[in-house]
């Protein structure tokens, strides 16, 4: 049985019991994950927002859910019980994959591709069906999402929060791109790409629905139902905030949160950023 036309018939059709080759089909797709050879989103330049979703590959995902049965995947049943479907287990890792896994209790869910020279700094978790490129270091308290796709040579700071998009299956996840570094206790959700290079200074919060006021050129950049939110290349956004201007707002002096673009990233960013490479 082929993968995509395999995955796409099981998924629309769940049968009364799921037989050997039902689960060979899953395990096949699982390595292809695993591998990078398929992914729930990738570029695509004929898209407006340059990317599109891959909805075969989260039916994938969560026939996943469908054919596991809950096991115990204890190391310890009394001091660390823990319980999970069977076909979603540890990624299993060596040496030689070229990923760093520093001891101290993350978690990386089988069904995600890991790029050589990936550092996971403990505790961070990644979970299933998640891409993350050549290079990029995801530090401690950090979560990468189901099916989110983040670039090579990124730095996910401190306690950064990366959502996935798992349902609806032709929503597209949150994507960051080649080169980003997101500061600490950000959180990119739902809706939400960030270009290439981009900067977001620490405890900046996106999503579809939060607006991004660019002062250097006075626009300002929002999601649309059809589309995401969509951070500039270069740009360097930080934690910003708006007057109210309705009903007491202005009486109680009231502001909203905000995100804003200061500048876009120059000679002195880049100097900055690259003290990140000495963690590597």
């Amino acid at each position: 049985m082929s993968l995509q036309p395999g995955i796409e018939a099981l998924f629309a059709n769940p049968p009364a019991g799921y037989t050997a080759e039902h689960q060979e089909l899953f395990a096949r797709f699982k390595q292809a994950l695993n591998a990078g050879e398929v992914r729930a989103a990738e570029p695509d330049a004929a898209s407006p927002a340059g990317w599109r979703v891959n909805a075969w590959v989260k039916q994938g995902i969560l026939l996943g859910f469908r054919l596991g049965a809950l096991t115990d995947m204890s190391i310890d049943a009394v001091k660390q019980p823990w319980f999970d479907k069977a076909t979603y287990p540890v990624r299993p890792l060596s040496v030689d994959d070229g990923v760093r896994v520093v001891p101290g209790g993350s978690s990386i869910r089988d069904g995600c591709r890991l790029g050589r020279g990936v550092t996971c700094m403990p505790p961070m978790y990644i979970n299933v069906g998640a891409w993350v490129g050549d290079g990029t270091m995801i530090d401690s308290h950090a979560l990468v999402g189901s099916c989110a796709q983040v670039g090579e040579r990124c730095h996910l700071s401190a306690a950064a929060q990366i959502g996935g998009v798992l349902e609806p299956v032709g929503a597209l996840p949150v994507i960051i791109e080649d080169d980003v570094l997101v500061g600490g206790n950000c959180g990119v959700y739902e809706g939400t790409i960030v270009r290439r290079r981009a900067v977001l200074g620490s405890g900046v919060i996106l999503n579809r629905s939060t607006p991004i006021y660019d002062l250097v050129n006075g626009t300002v950049h929002s999601g649309k139902a059809d589309l995401p939110l969509i951070v500039p290349e270069n740009a360097v956004v930080v934690a910003g905030a708006r007057a109210v201007t309705k009903g007491k707002g202005p009486e109680w002096g009231l502001s909203l949160y905000t995100p804003v673009i200061v500048k876009y990233r120059d000679e002195s960013t880049d100097t900055r950023a690259q003290l990140e490479d000495w963690l590597r």
